[in-house]
């Protein structure tokens, strides 16, 4: 399947759905700062799919940002695991403390499967809509993901800046996405944010 033909098939979650997983992610960062304990996710959302947590301070600095780019886990399993991994597994910075978690502000972004981009390589920038689509570089060895809005909070960026920048993140040169055995995928993100 094409991707055009995929991207219309991931329900939409409800915002108000969104502000309960929200509380979900908070919930799961407080108790295992304060108790180093994992709470069990609820049942519900069962449905598989990937999901982002990112942490910032009240004065947008980046505190961590983890996540489970494949439909792997039911959405509230992920959300969970997420959260917990981006207050205190991101190996980019110092685990965020119970006394700071009233200073961060916590975002979701929930996606679509990522399908891989099958076209010419010069064709790829033409076909990646900036504030729209995430991109995934993988290499022989190595892989990188930016979501969807990275591209629009550091430019915006142009789609071959994009996908340049997602090789920089999967540890490959910039121009490494016109290289024939590198492969782009393409998804998308539903953001949700406290506050």
């Amino acid at each position: 399947m094409h991707y055009s033909q995929y991207k219309n098939l991931m329900a939409k979650i409800p915002q108000a759905e969104g502000k309960q997983l929200l509380a979900l992610a908070r919930k799961a960062i407080t108790t295992y700062l304060e108790k180093r304990e994992r709470i069990s996710p609820p049942k519900e959302p069962s449905e598989k799919r990937g999901v982002f947590c990112t942490l910032r301070t009240r004065h947008d600095v980046l505190r961590g940002c983890i996540g489970l780019p494949y439909p792997t886990k039911p959405l509230a399993e992920a959300i969970v695991e997420a959260a917990i991994s981006s207050a205190a597994g991101d190996p980019r910075f110092k685990p965020v403390t119970a006394e700071e978690l009233g200073e961060i502000r916590i975002e979701l972004t929930v996606l679509t499967t990522p399908e891989e981009l099958e076209c010419p390589k010069a064709e790829m920038p033409g076909k990646i809509e900036i504030g729209r689509h995430g991109l995934i570089v993988k290499g022989q060895y190595t892989s990188g993901l930016l979501l969807p809005q990275v591209a629009v909070e550091n430019g915006p960026w142009s789609p071959v800046e994009f996908l340049e920048a997602t090789c920089w993140k999967a540890g490959l040169p910039p121009q490494a996405w016109k290289e024939e055995g590198v492969k782009i995928s393409l998804f998308e993100g539903q953001i949700f944010t406290e506050g």
